[in-house]
């Protein structure tokens, strides 16, 4: 399976790579939204998309938008990883078309119980 990372945090990436990595993803990265949109158009599909709210260039949630605003990505299951807790943020993401939030911090555990919620193998 393969996983693609978005975050303007070389930390965060680097802890979701590992995390990914130990459940069996093959993982690639992208450091905002912009850059993401790129890989997709060149590099191989990814099942999953884990990415980050606040970035710059192109922050998570436009960048939610613009995949779901291409059907070729339907299959594709988009995760908002964010530290925004207010209800209203997180209807908004999932009404542009996350799949599914994990709220930081966050552990290996929790992110397996979200990914297991989407279909994906907990390992």
């Amino acid at each position: 399976m393969k996983a693609l990372v978005i975050d303007d945090s070389k930390a965060m990436r680097m802890i979701l790579k590992k995390m990914l990595t130990e459940m069996d993803f093959e993982v690639s990265e992208a450091e905002n939204g912009l850059a993401a949109l790129s890989l997709l158009e060149t590099g191989p599909r990814p099942e999953l998309v884990l990415v980050d709210w606040n970035m710059p260039e192109m922050n998570g949630y436009e960048f939610v938008r613009a995949v779901r605003s291409r059907p070729e990505y339907d299959d594709m299951k988009l995760v908002m990883v964010t530290s925004e807790t207010q209800a209203d943020g997180v209807d908004r993401v999932v009404e542009a078309g996350a799949d599914e939030y994990v709220t930081k911090p966050f552990t290996r555990e929790s992110l397996a119980e979200k990914l297991g919620l989407l279909g994906f193998p907990r390992s």
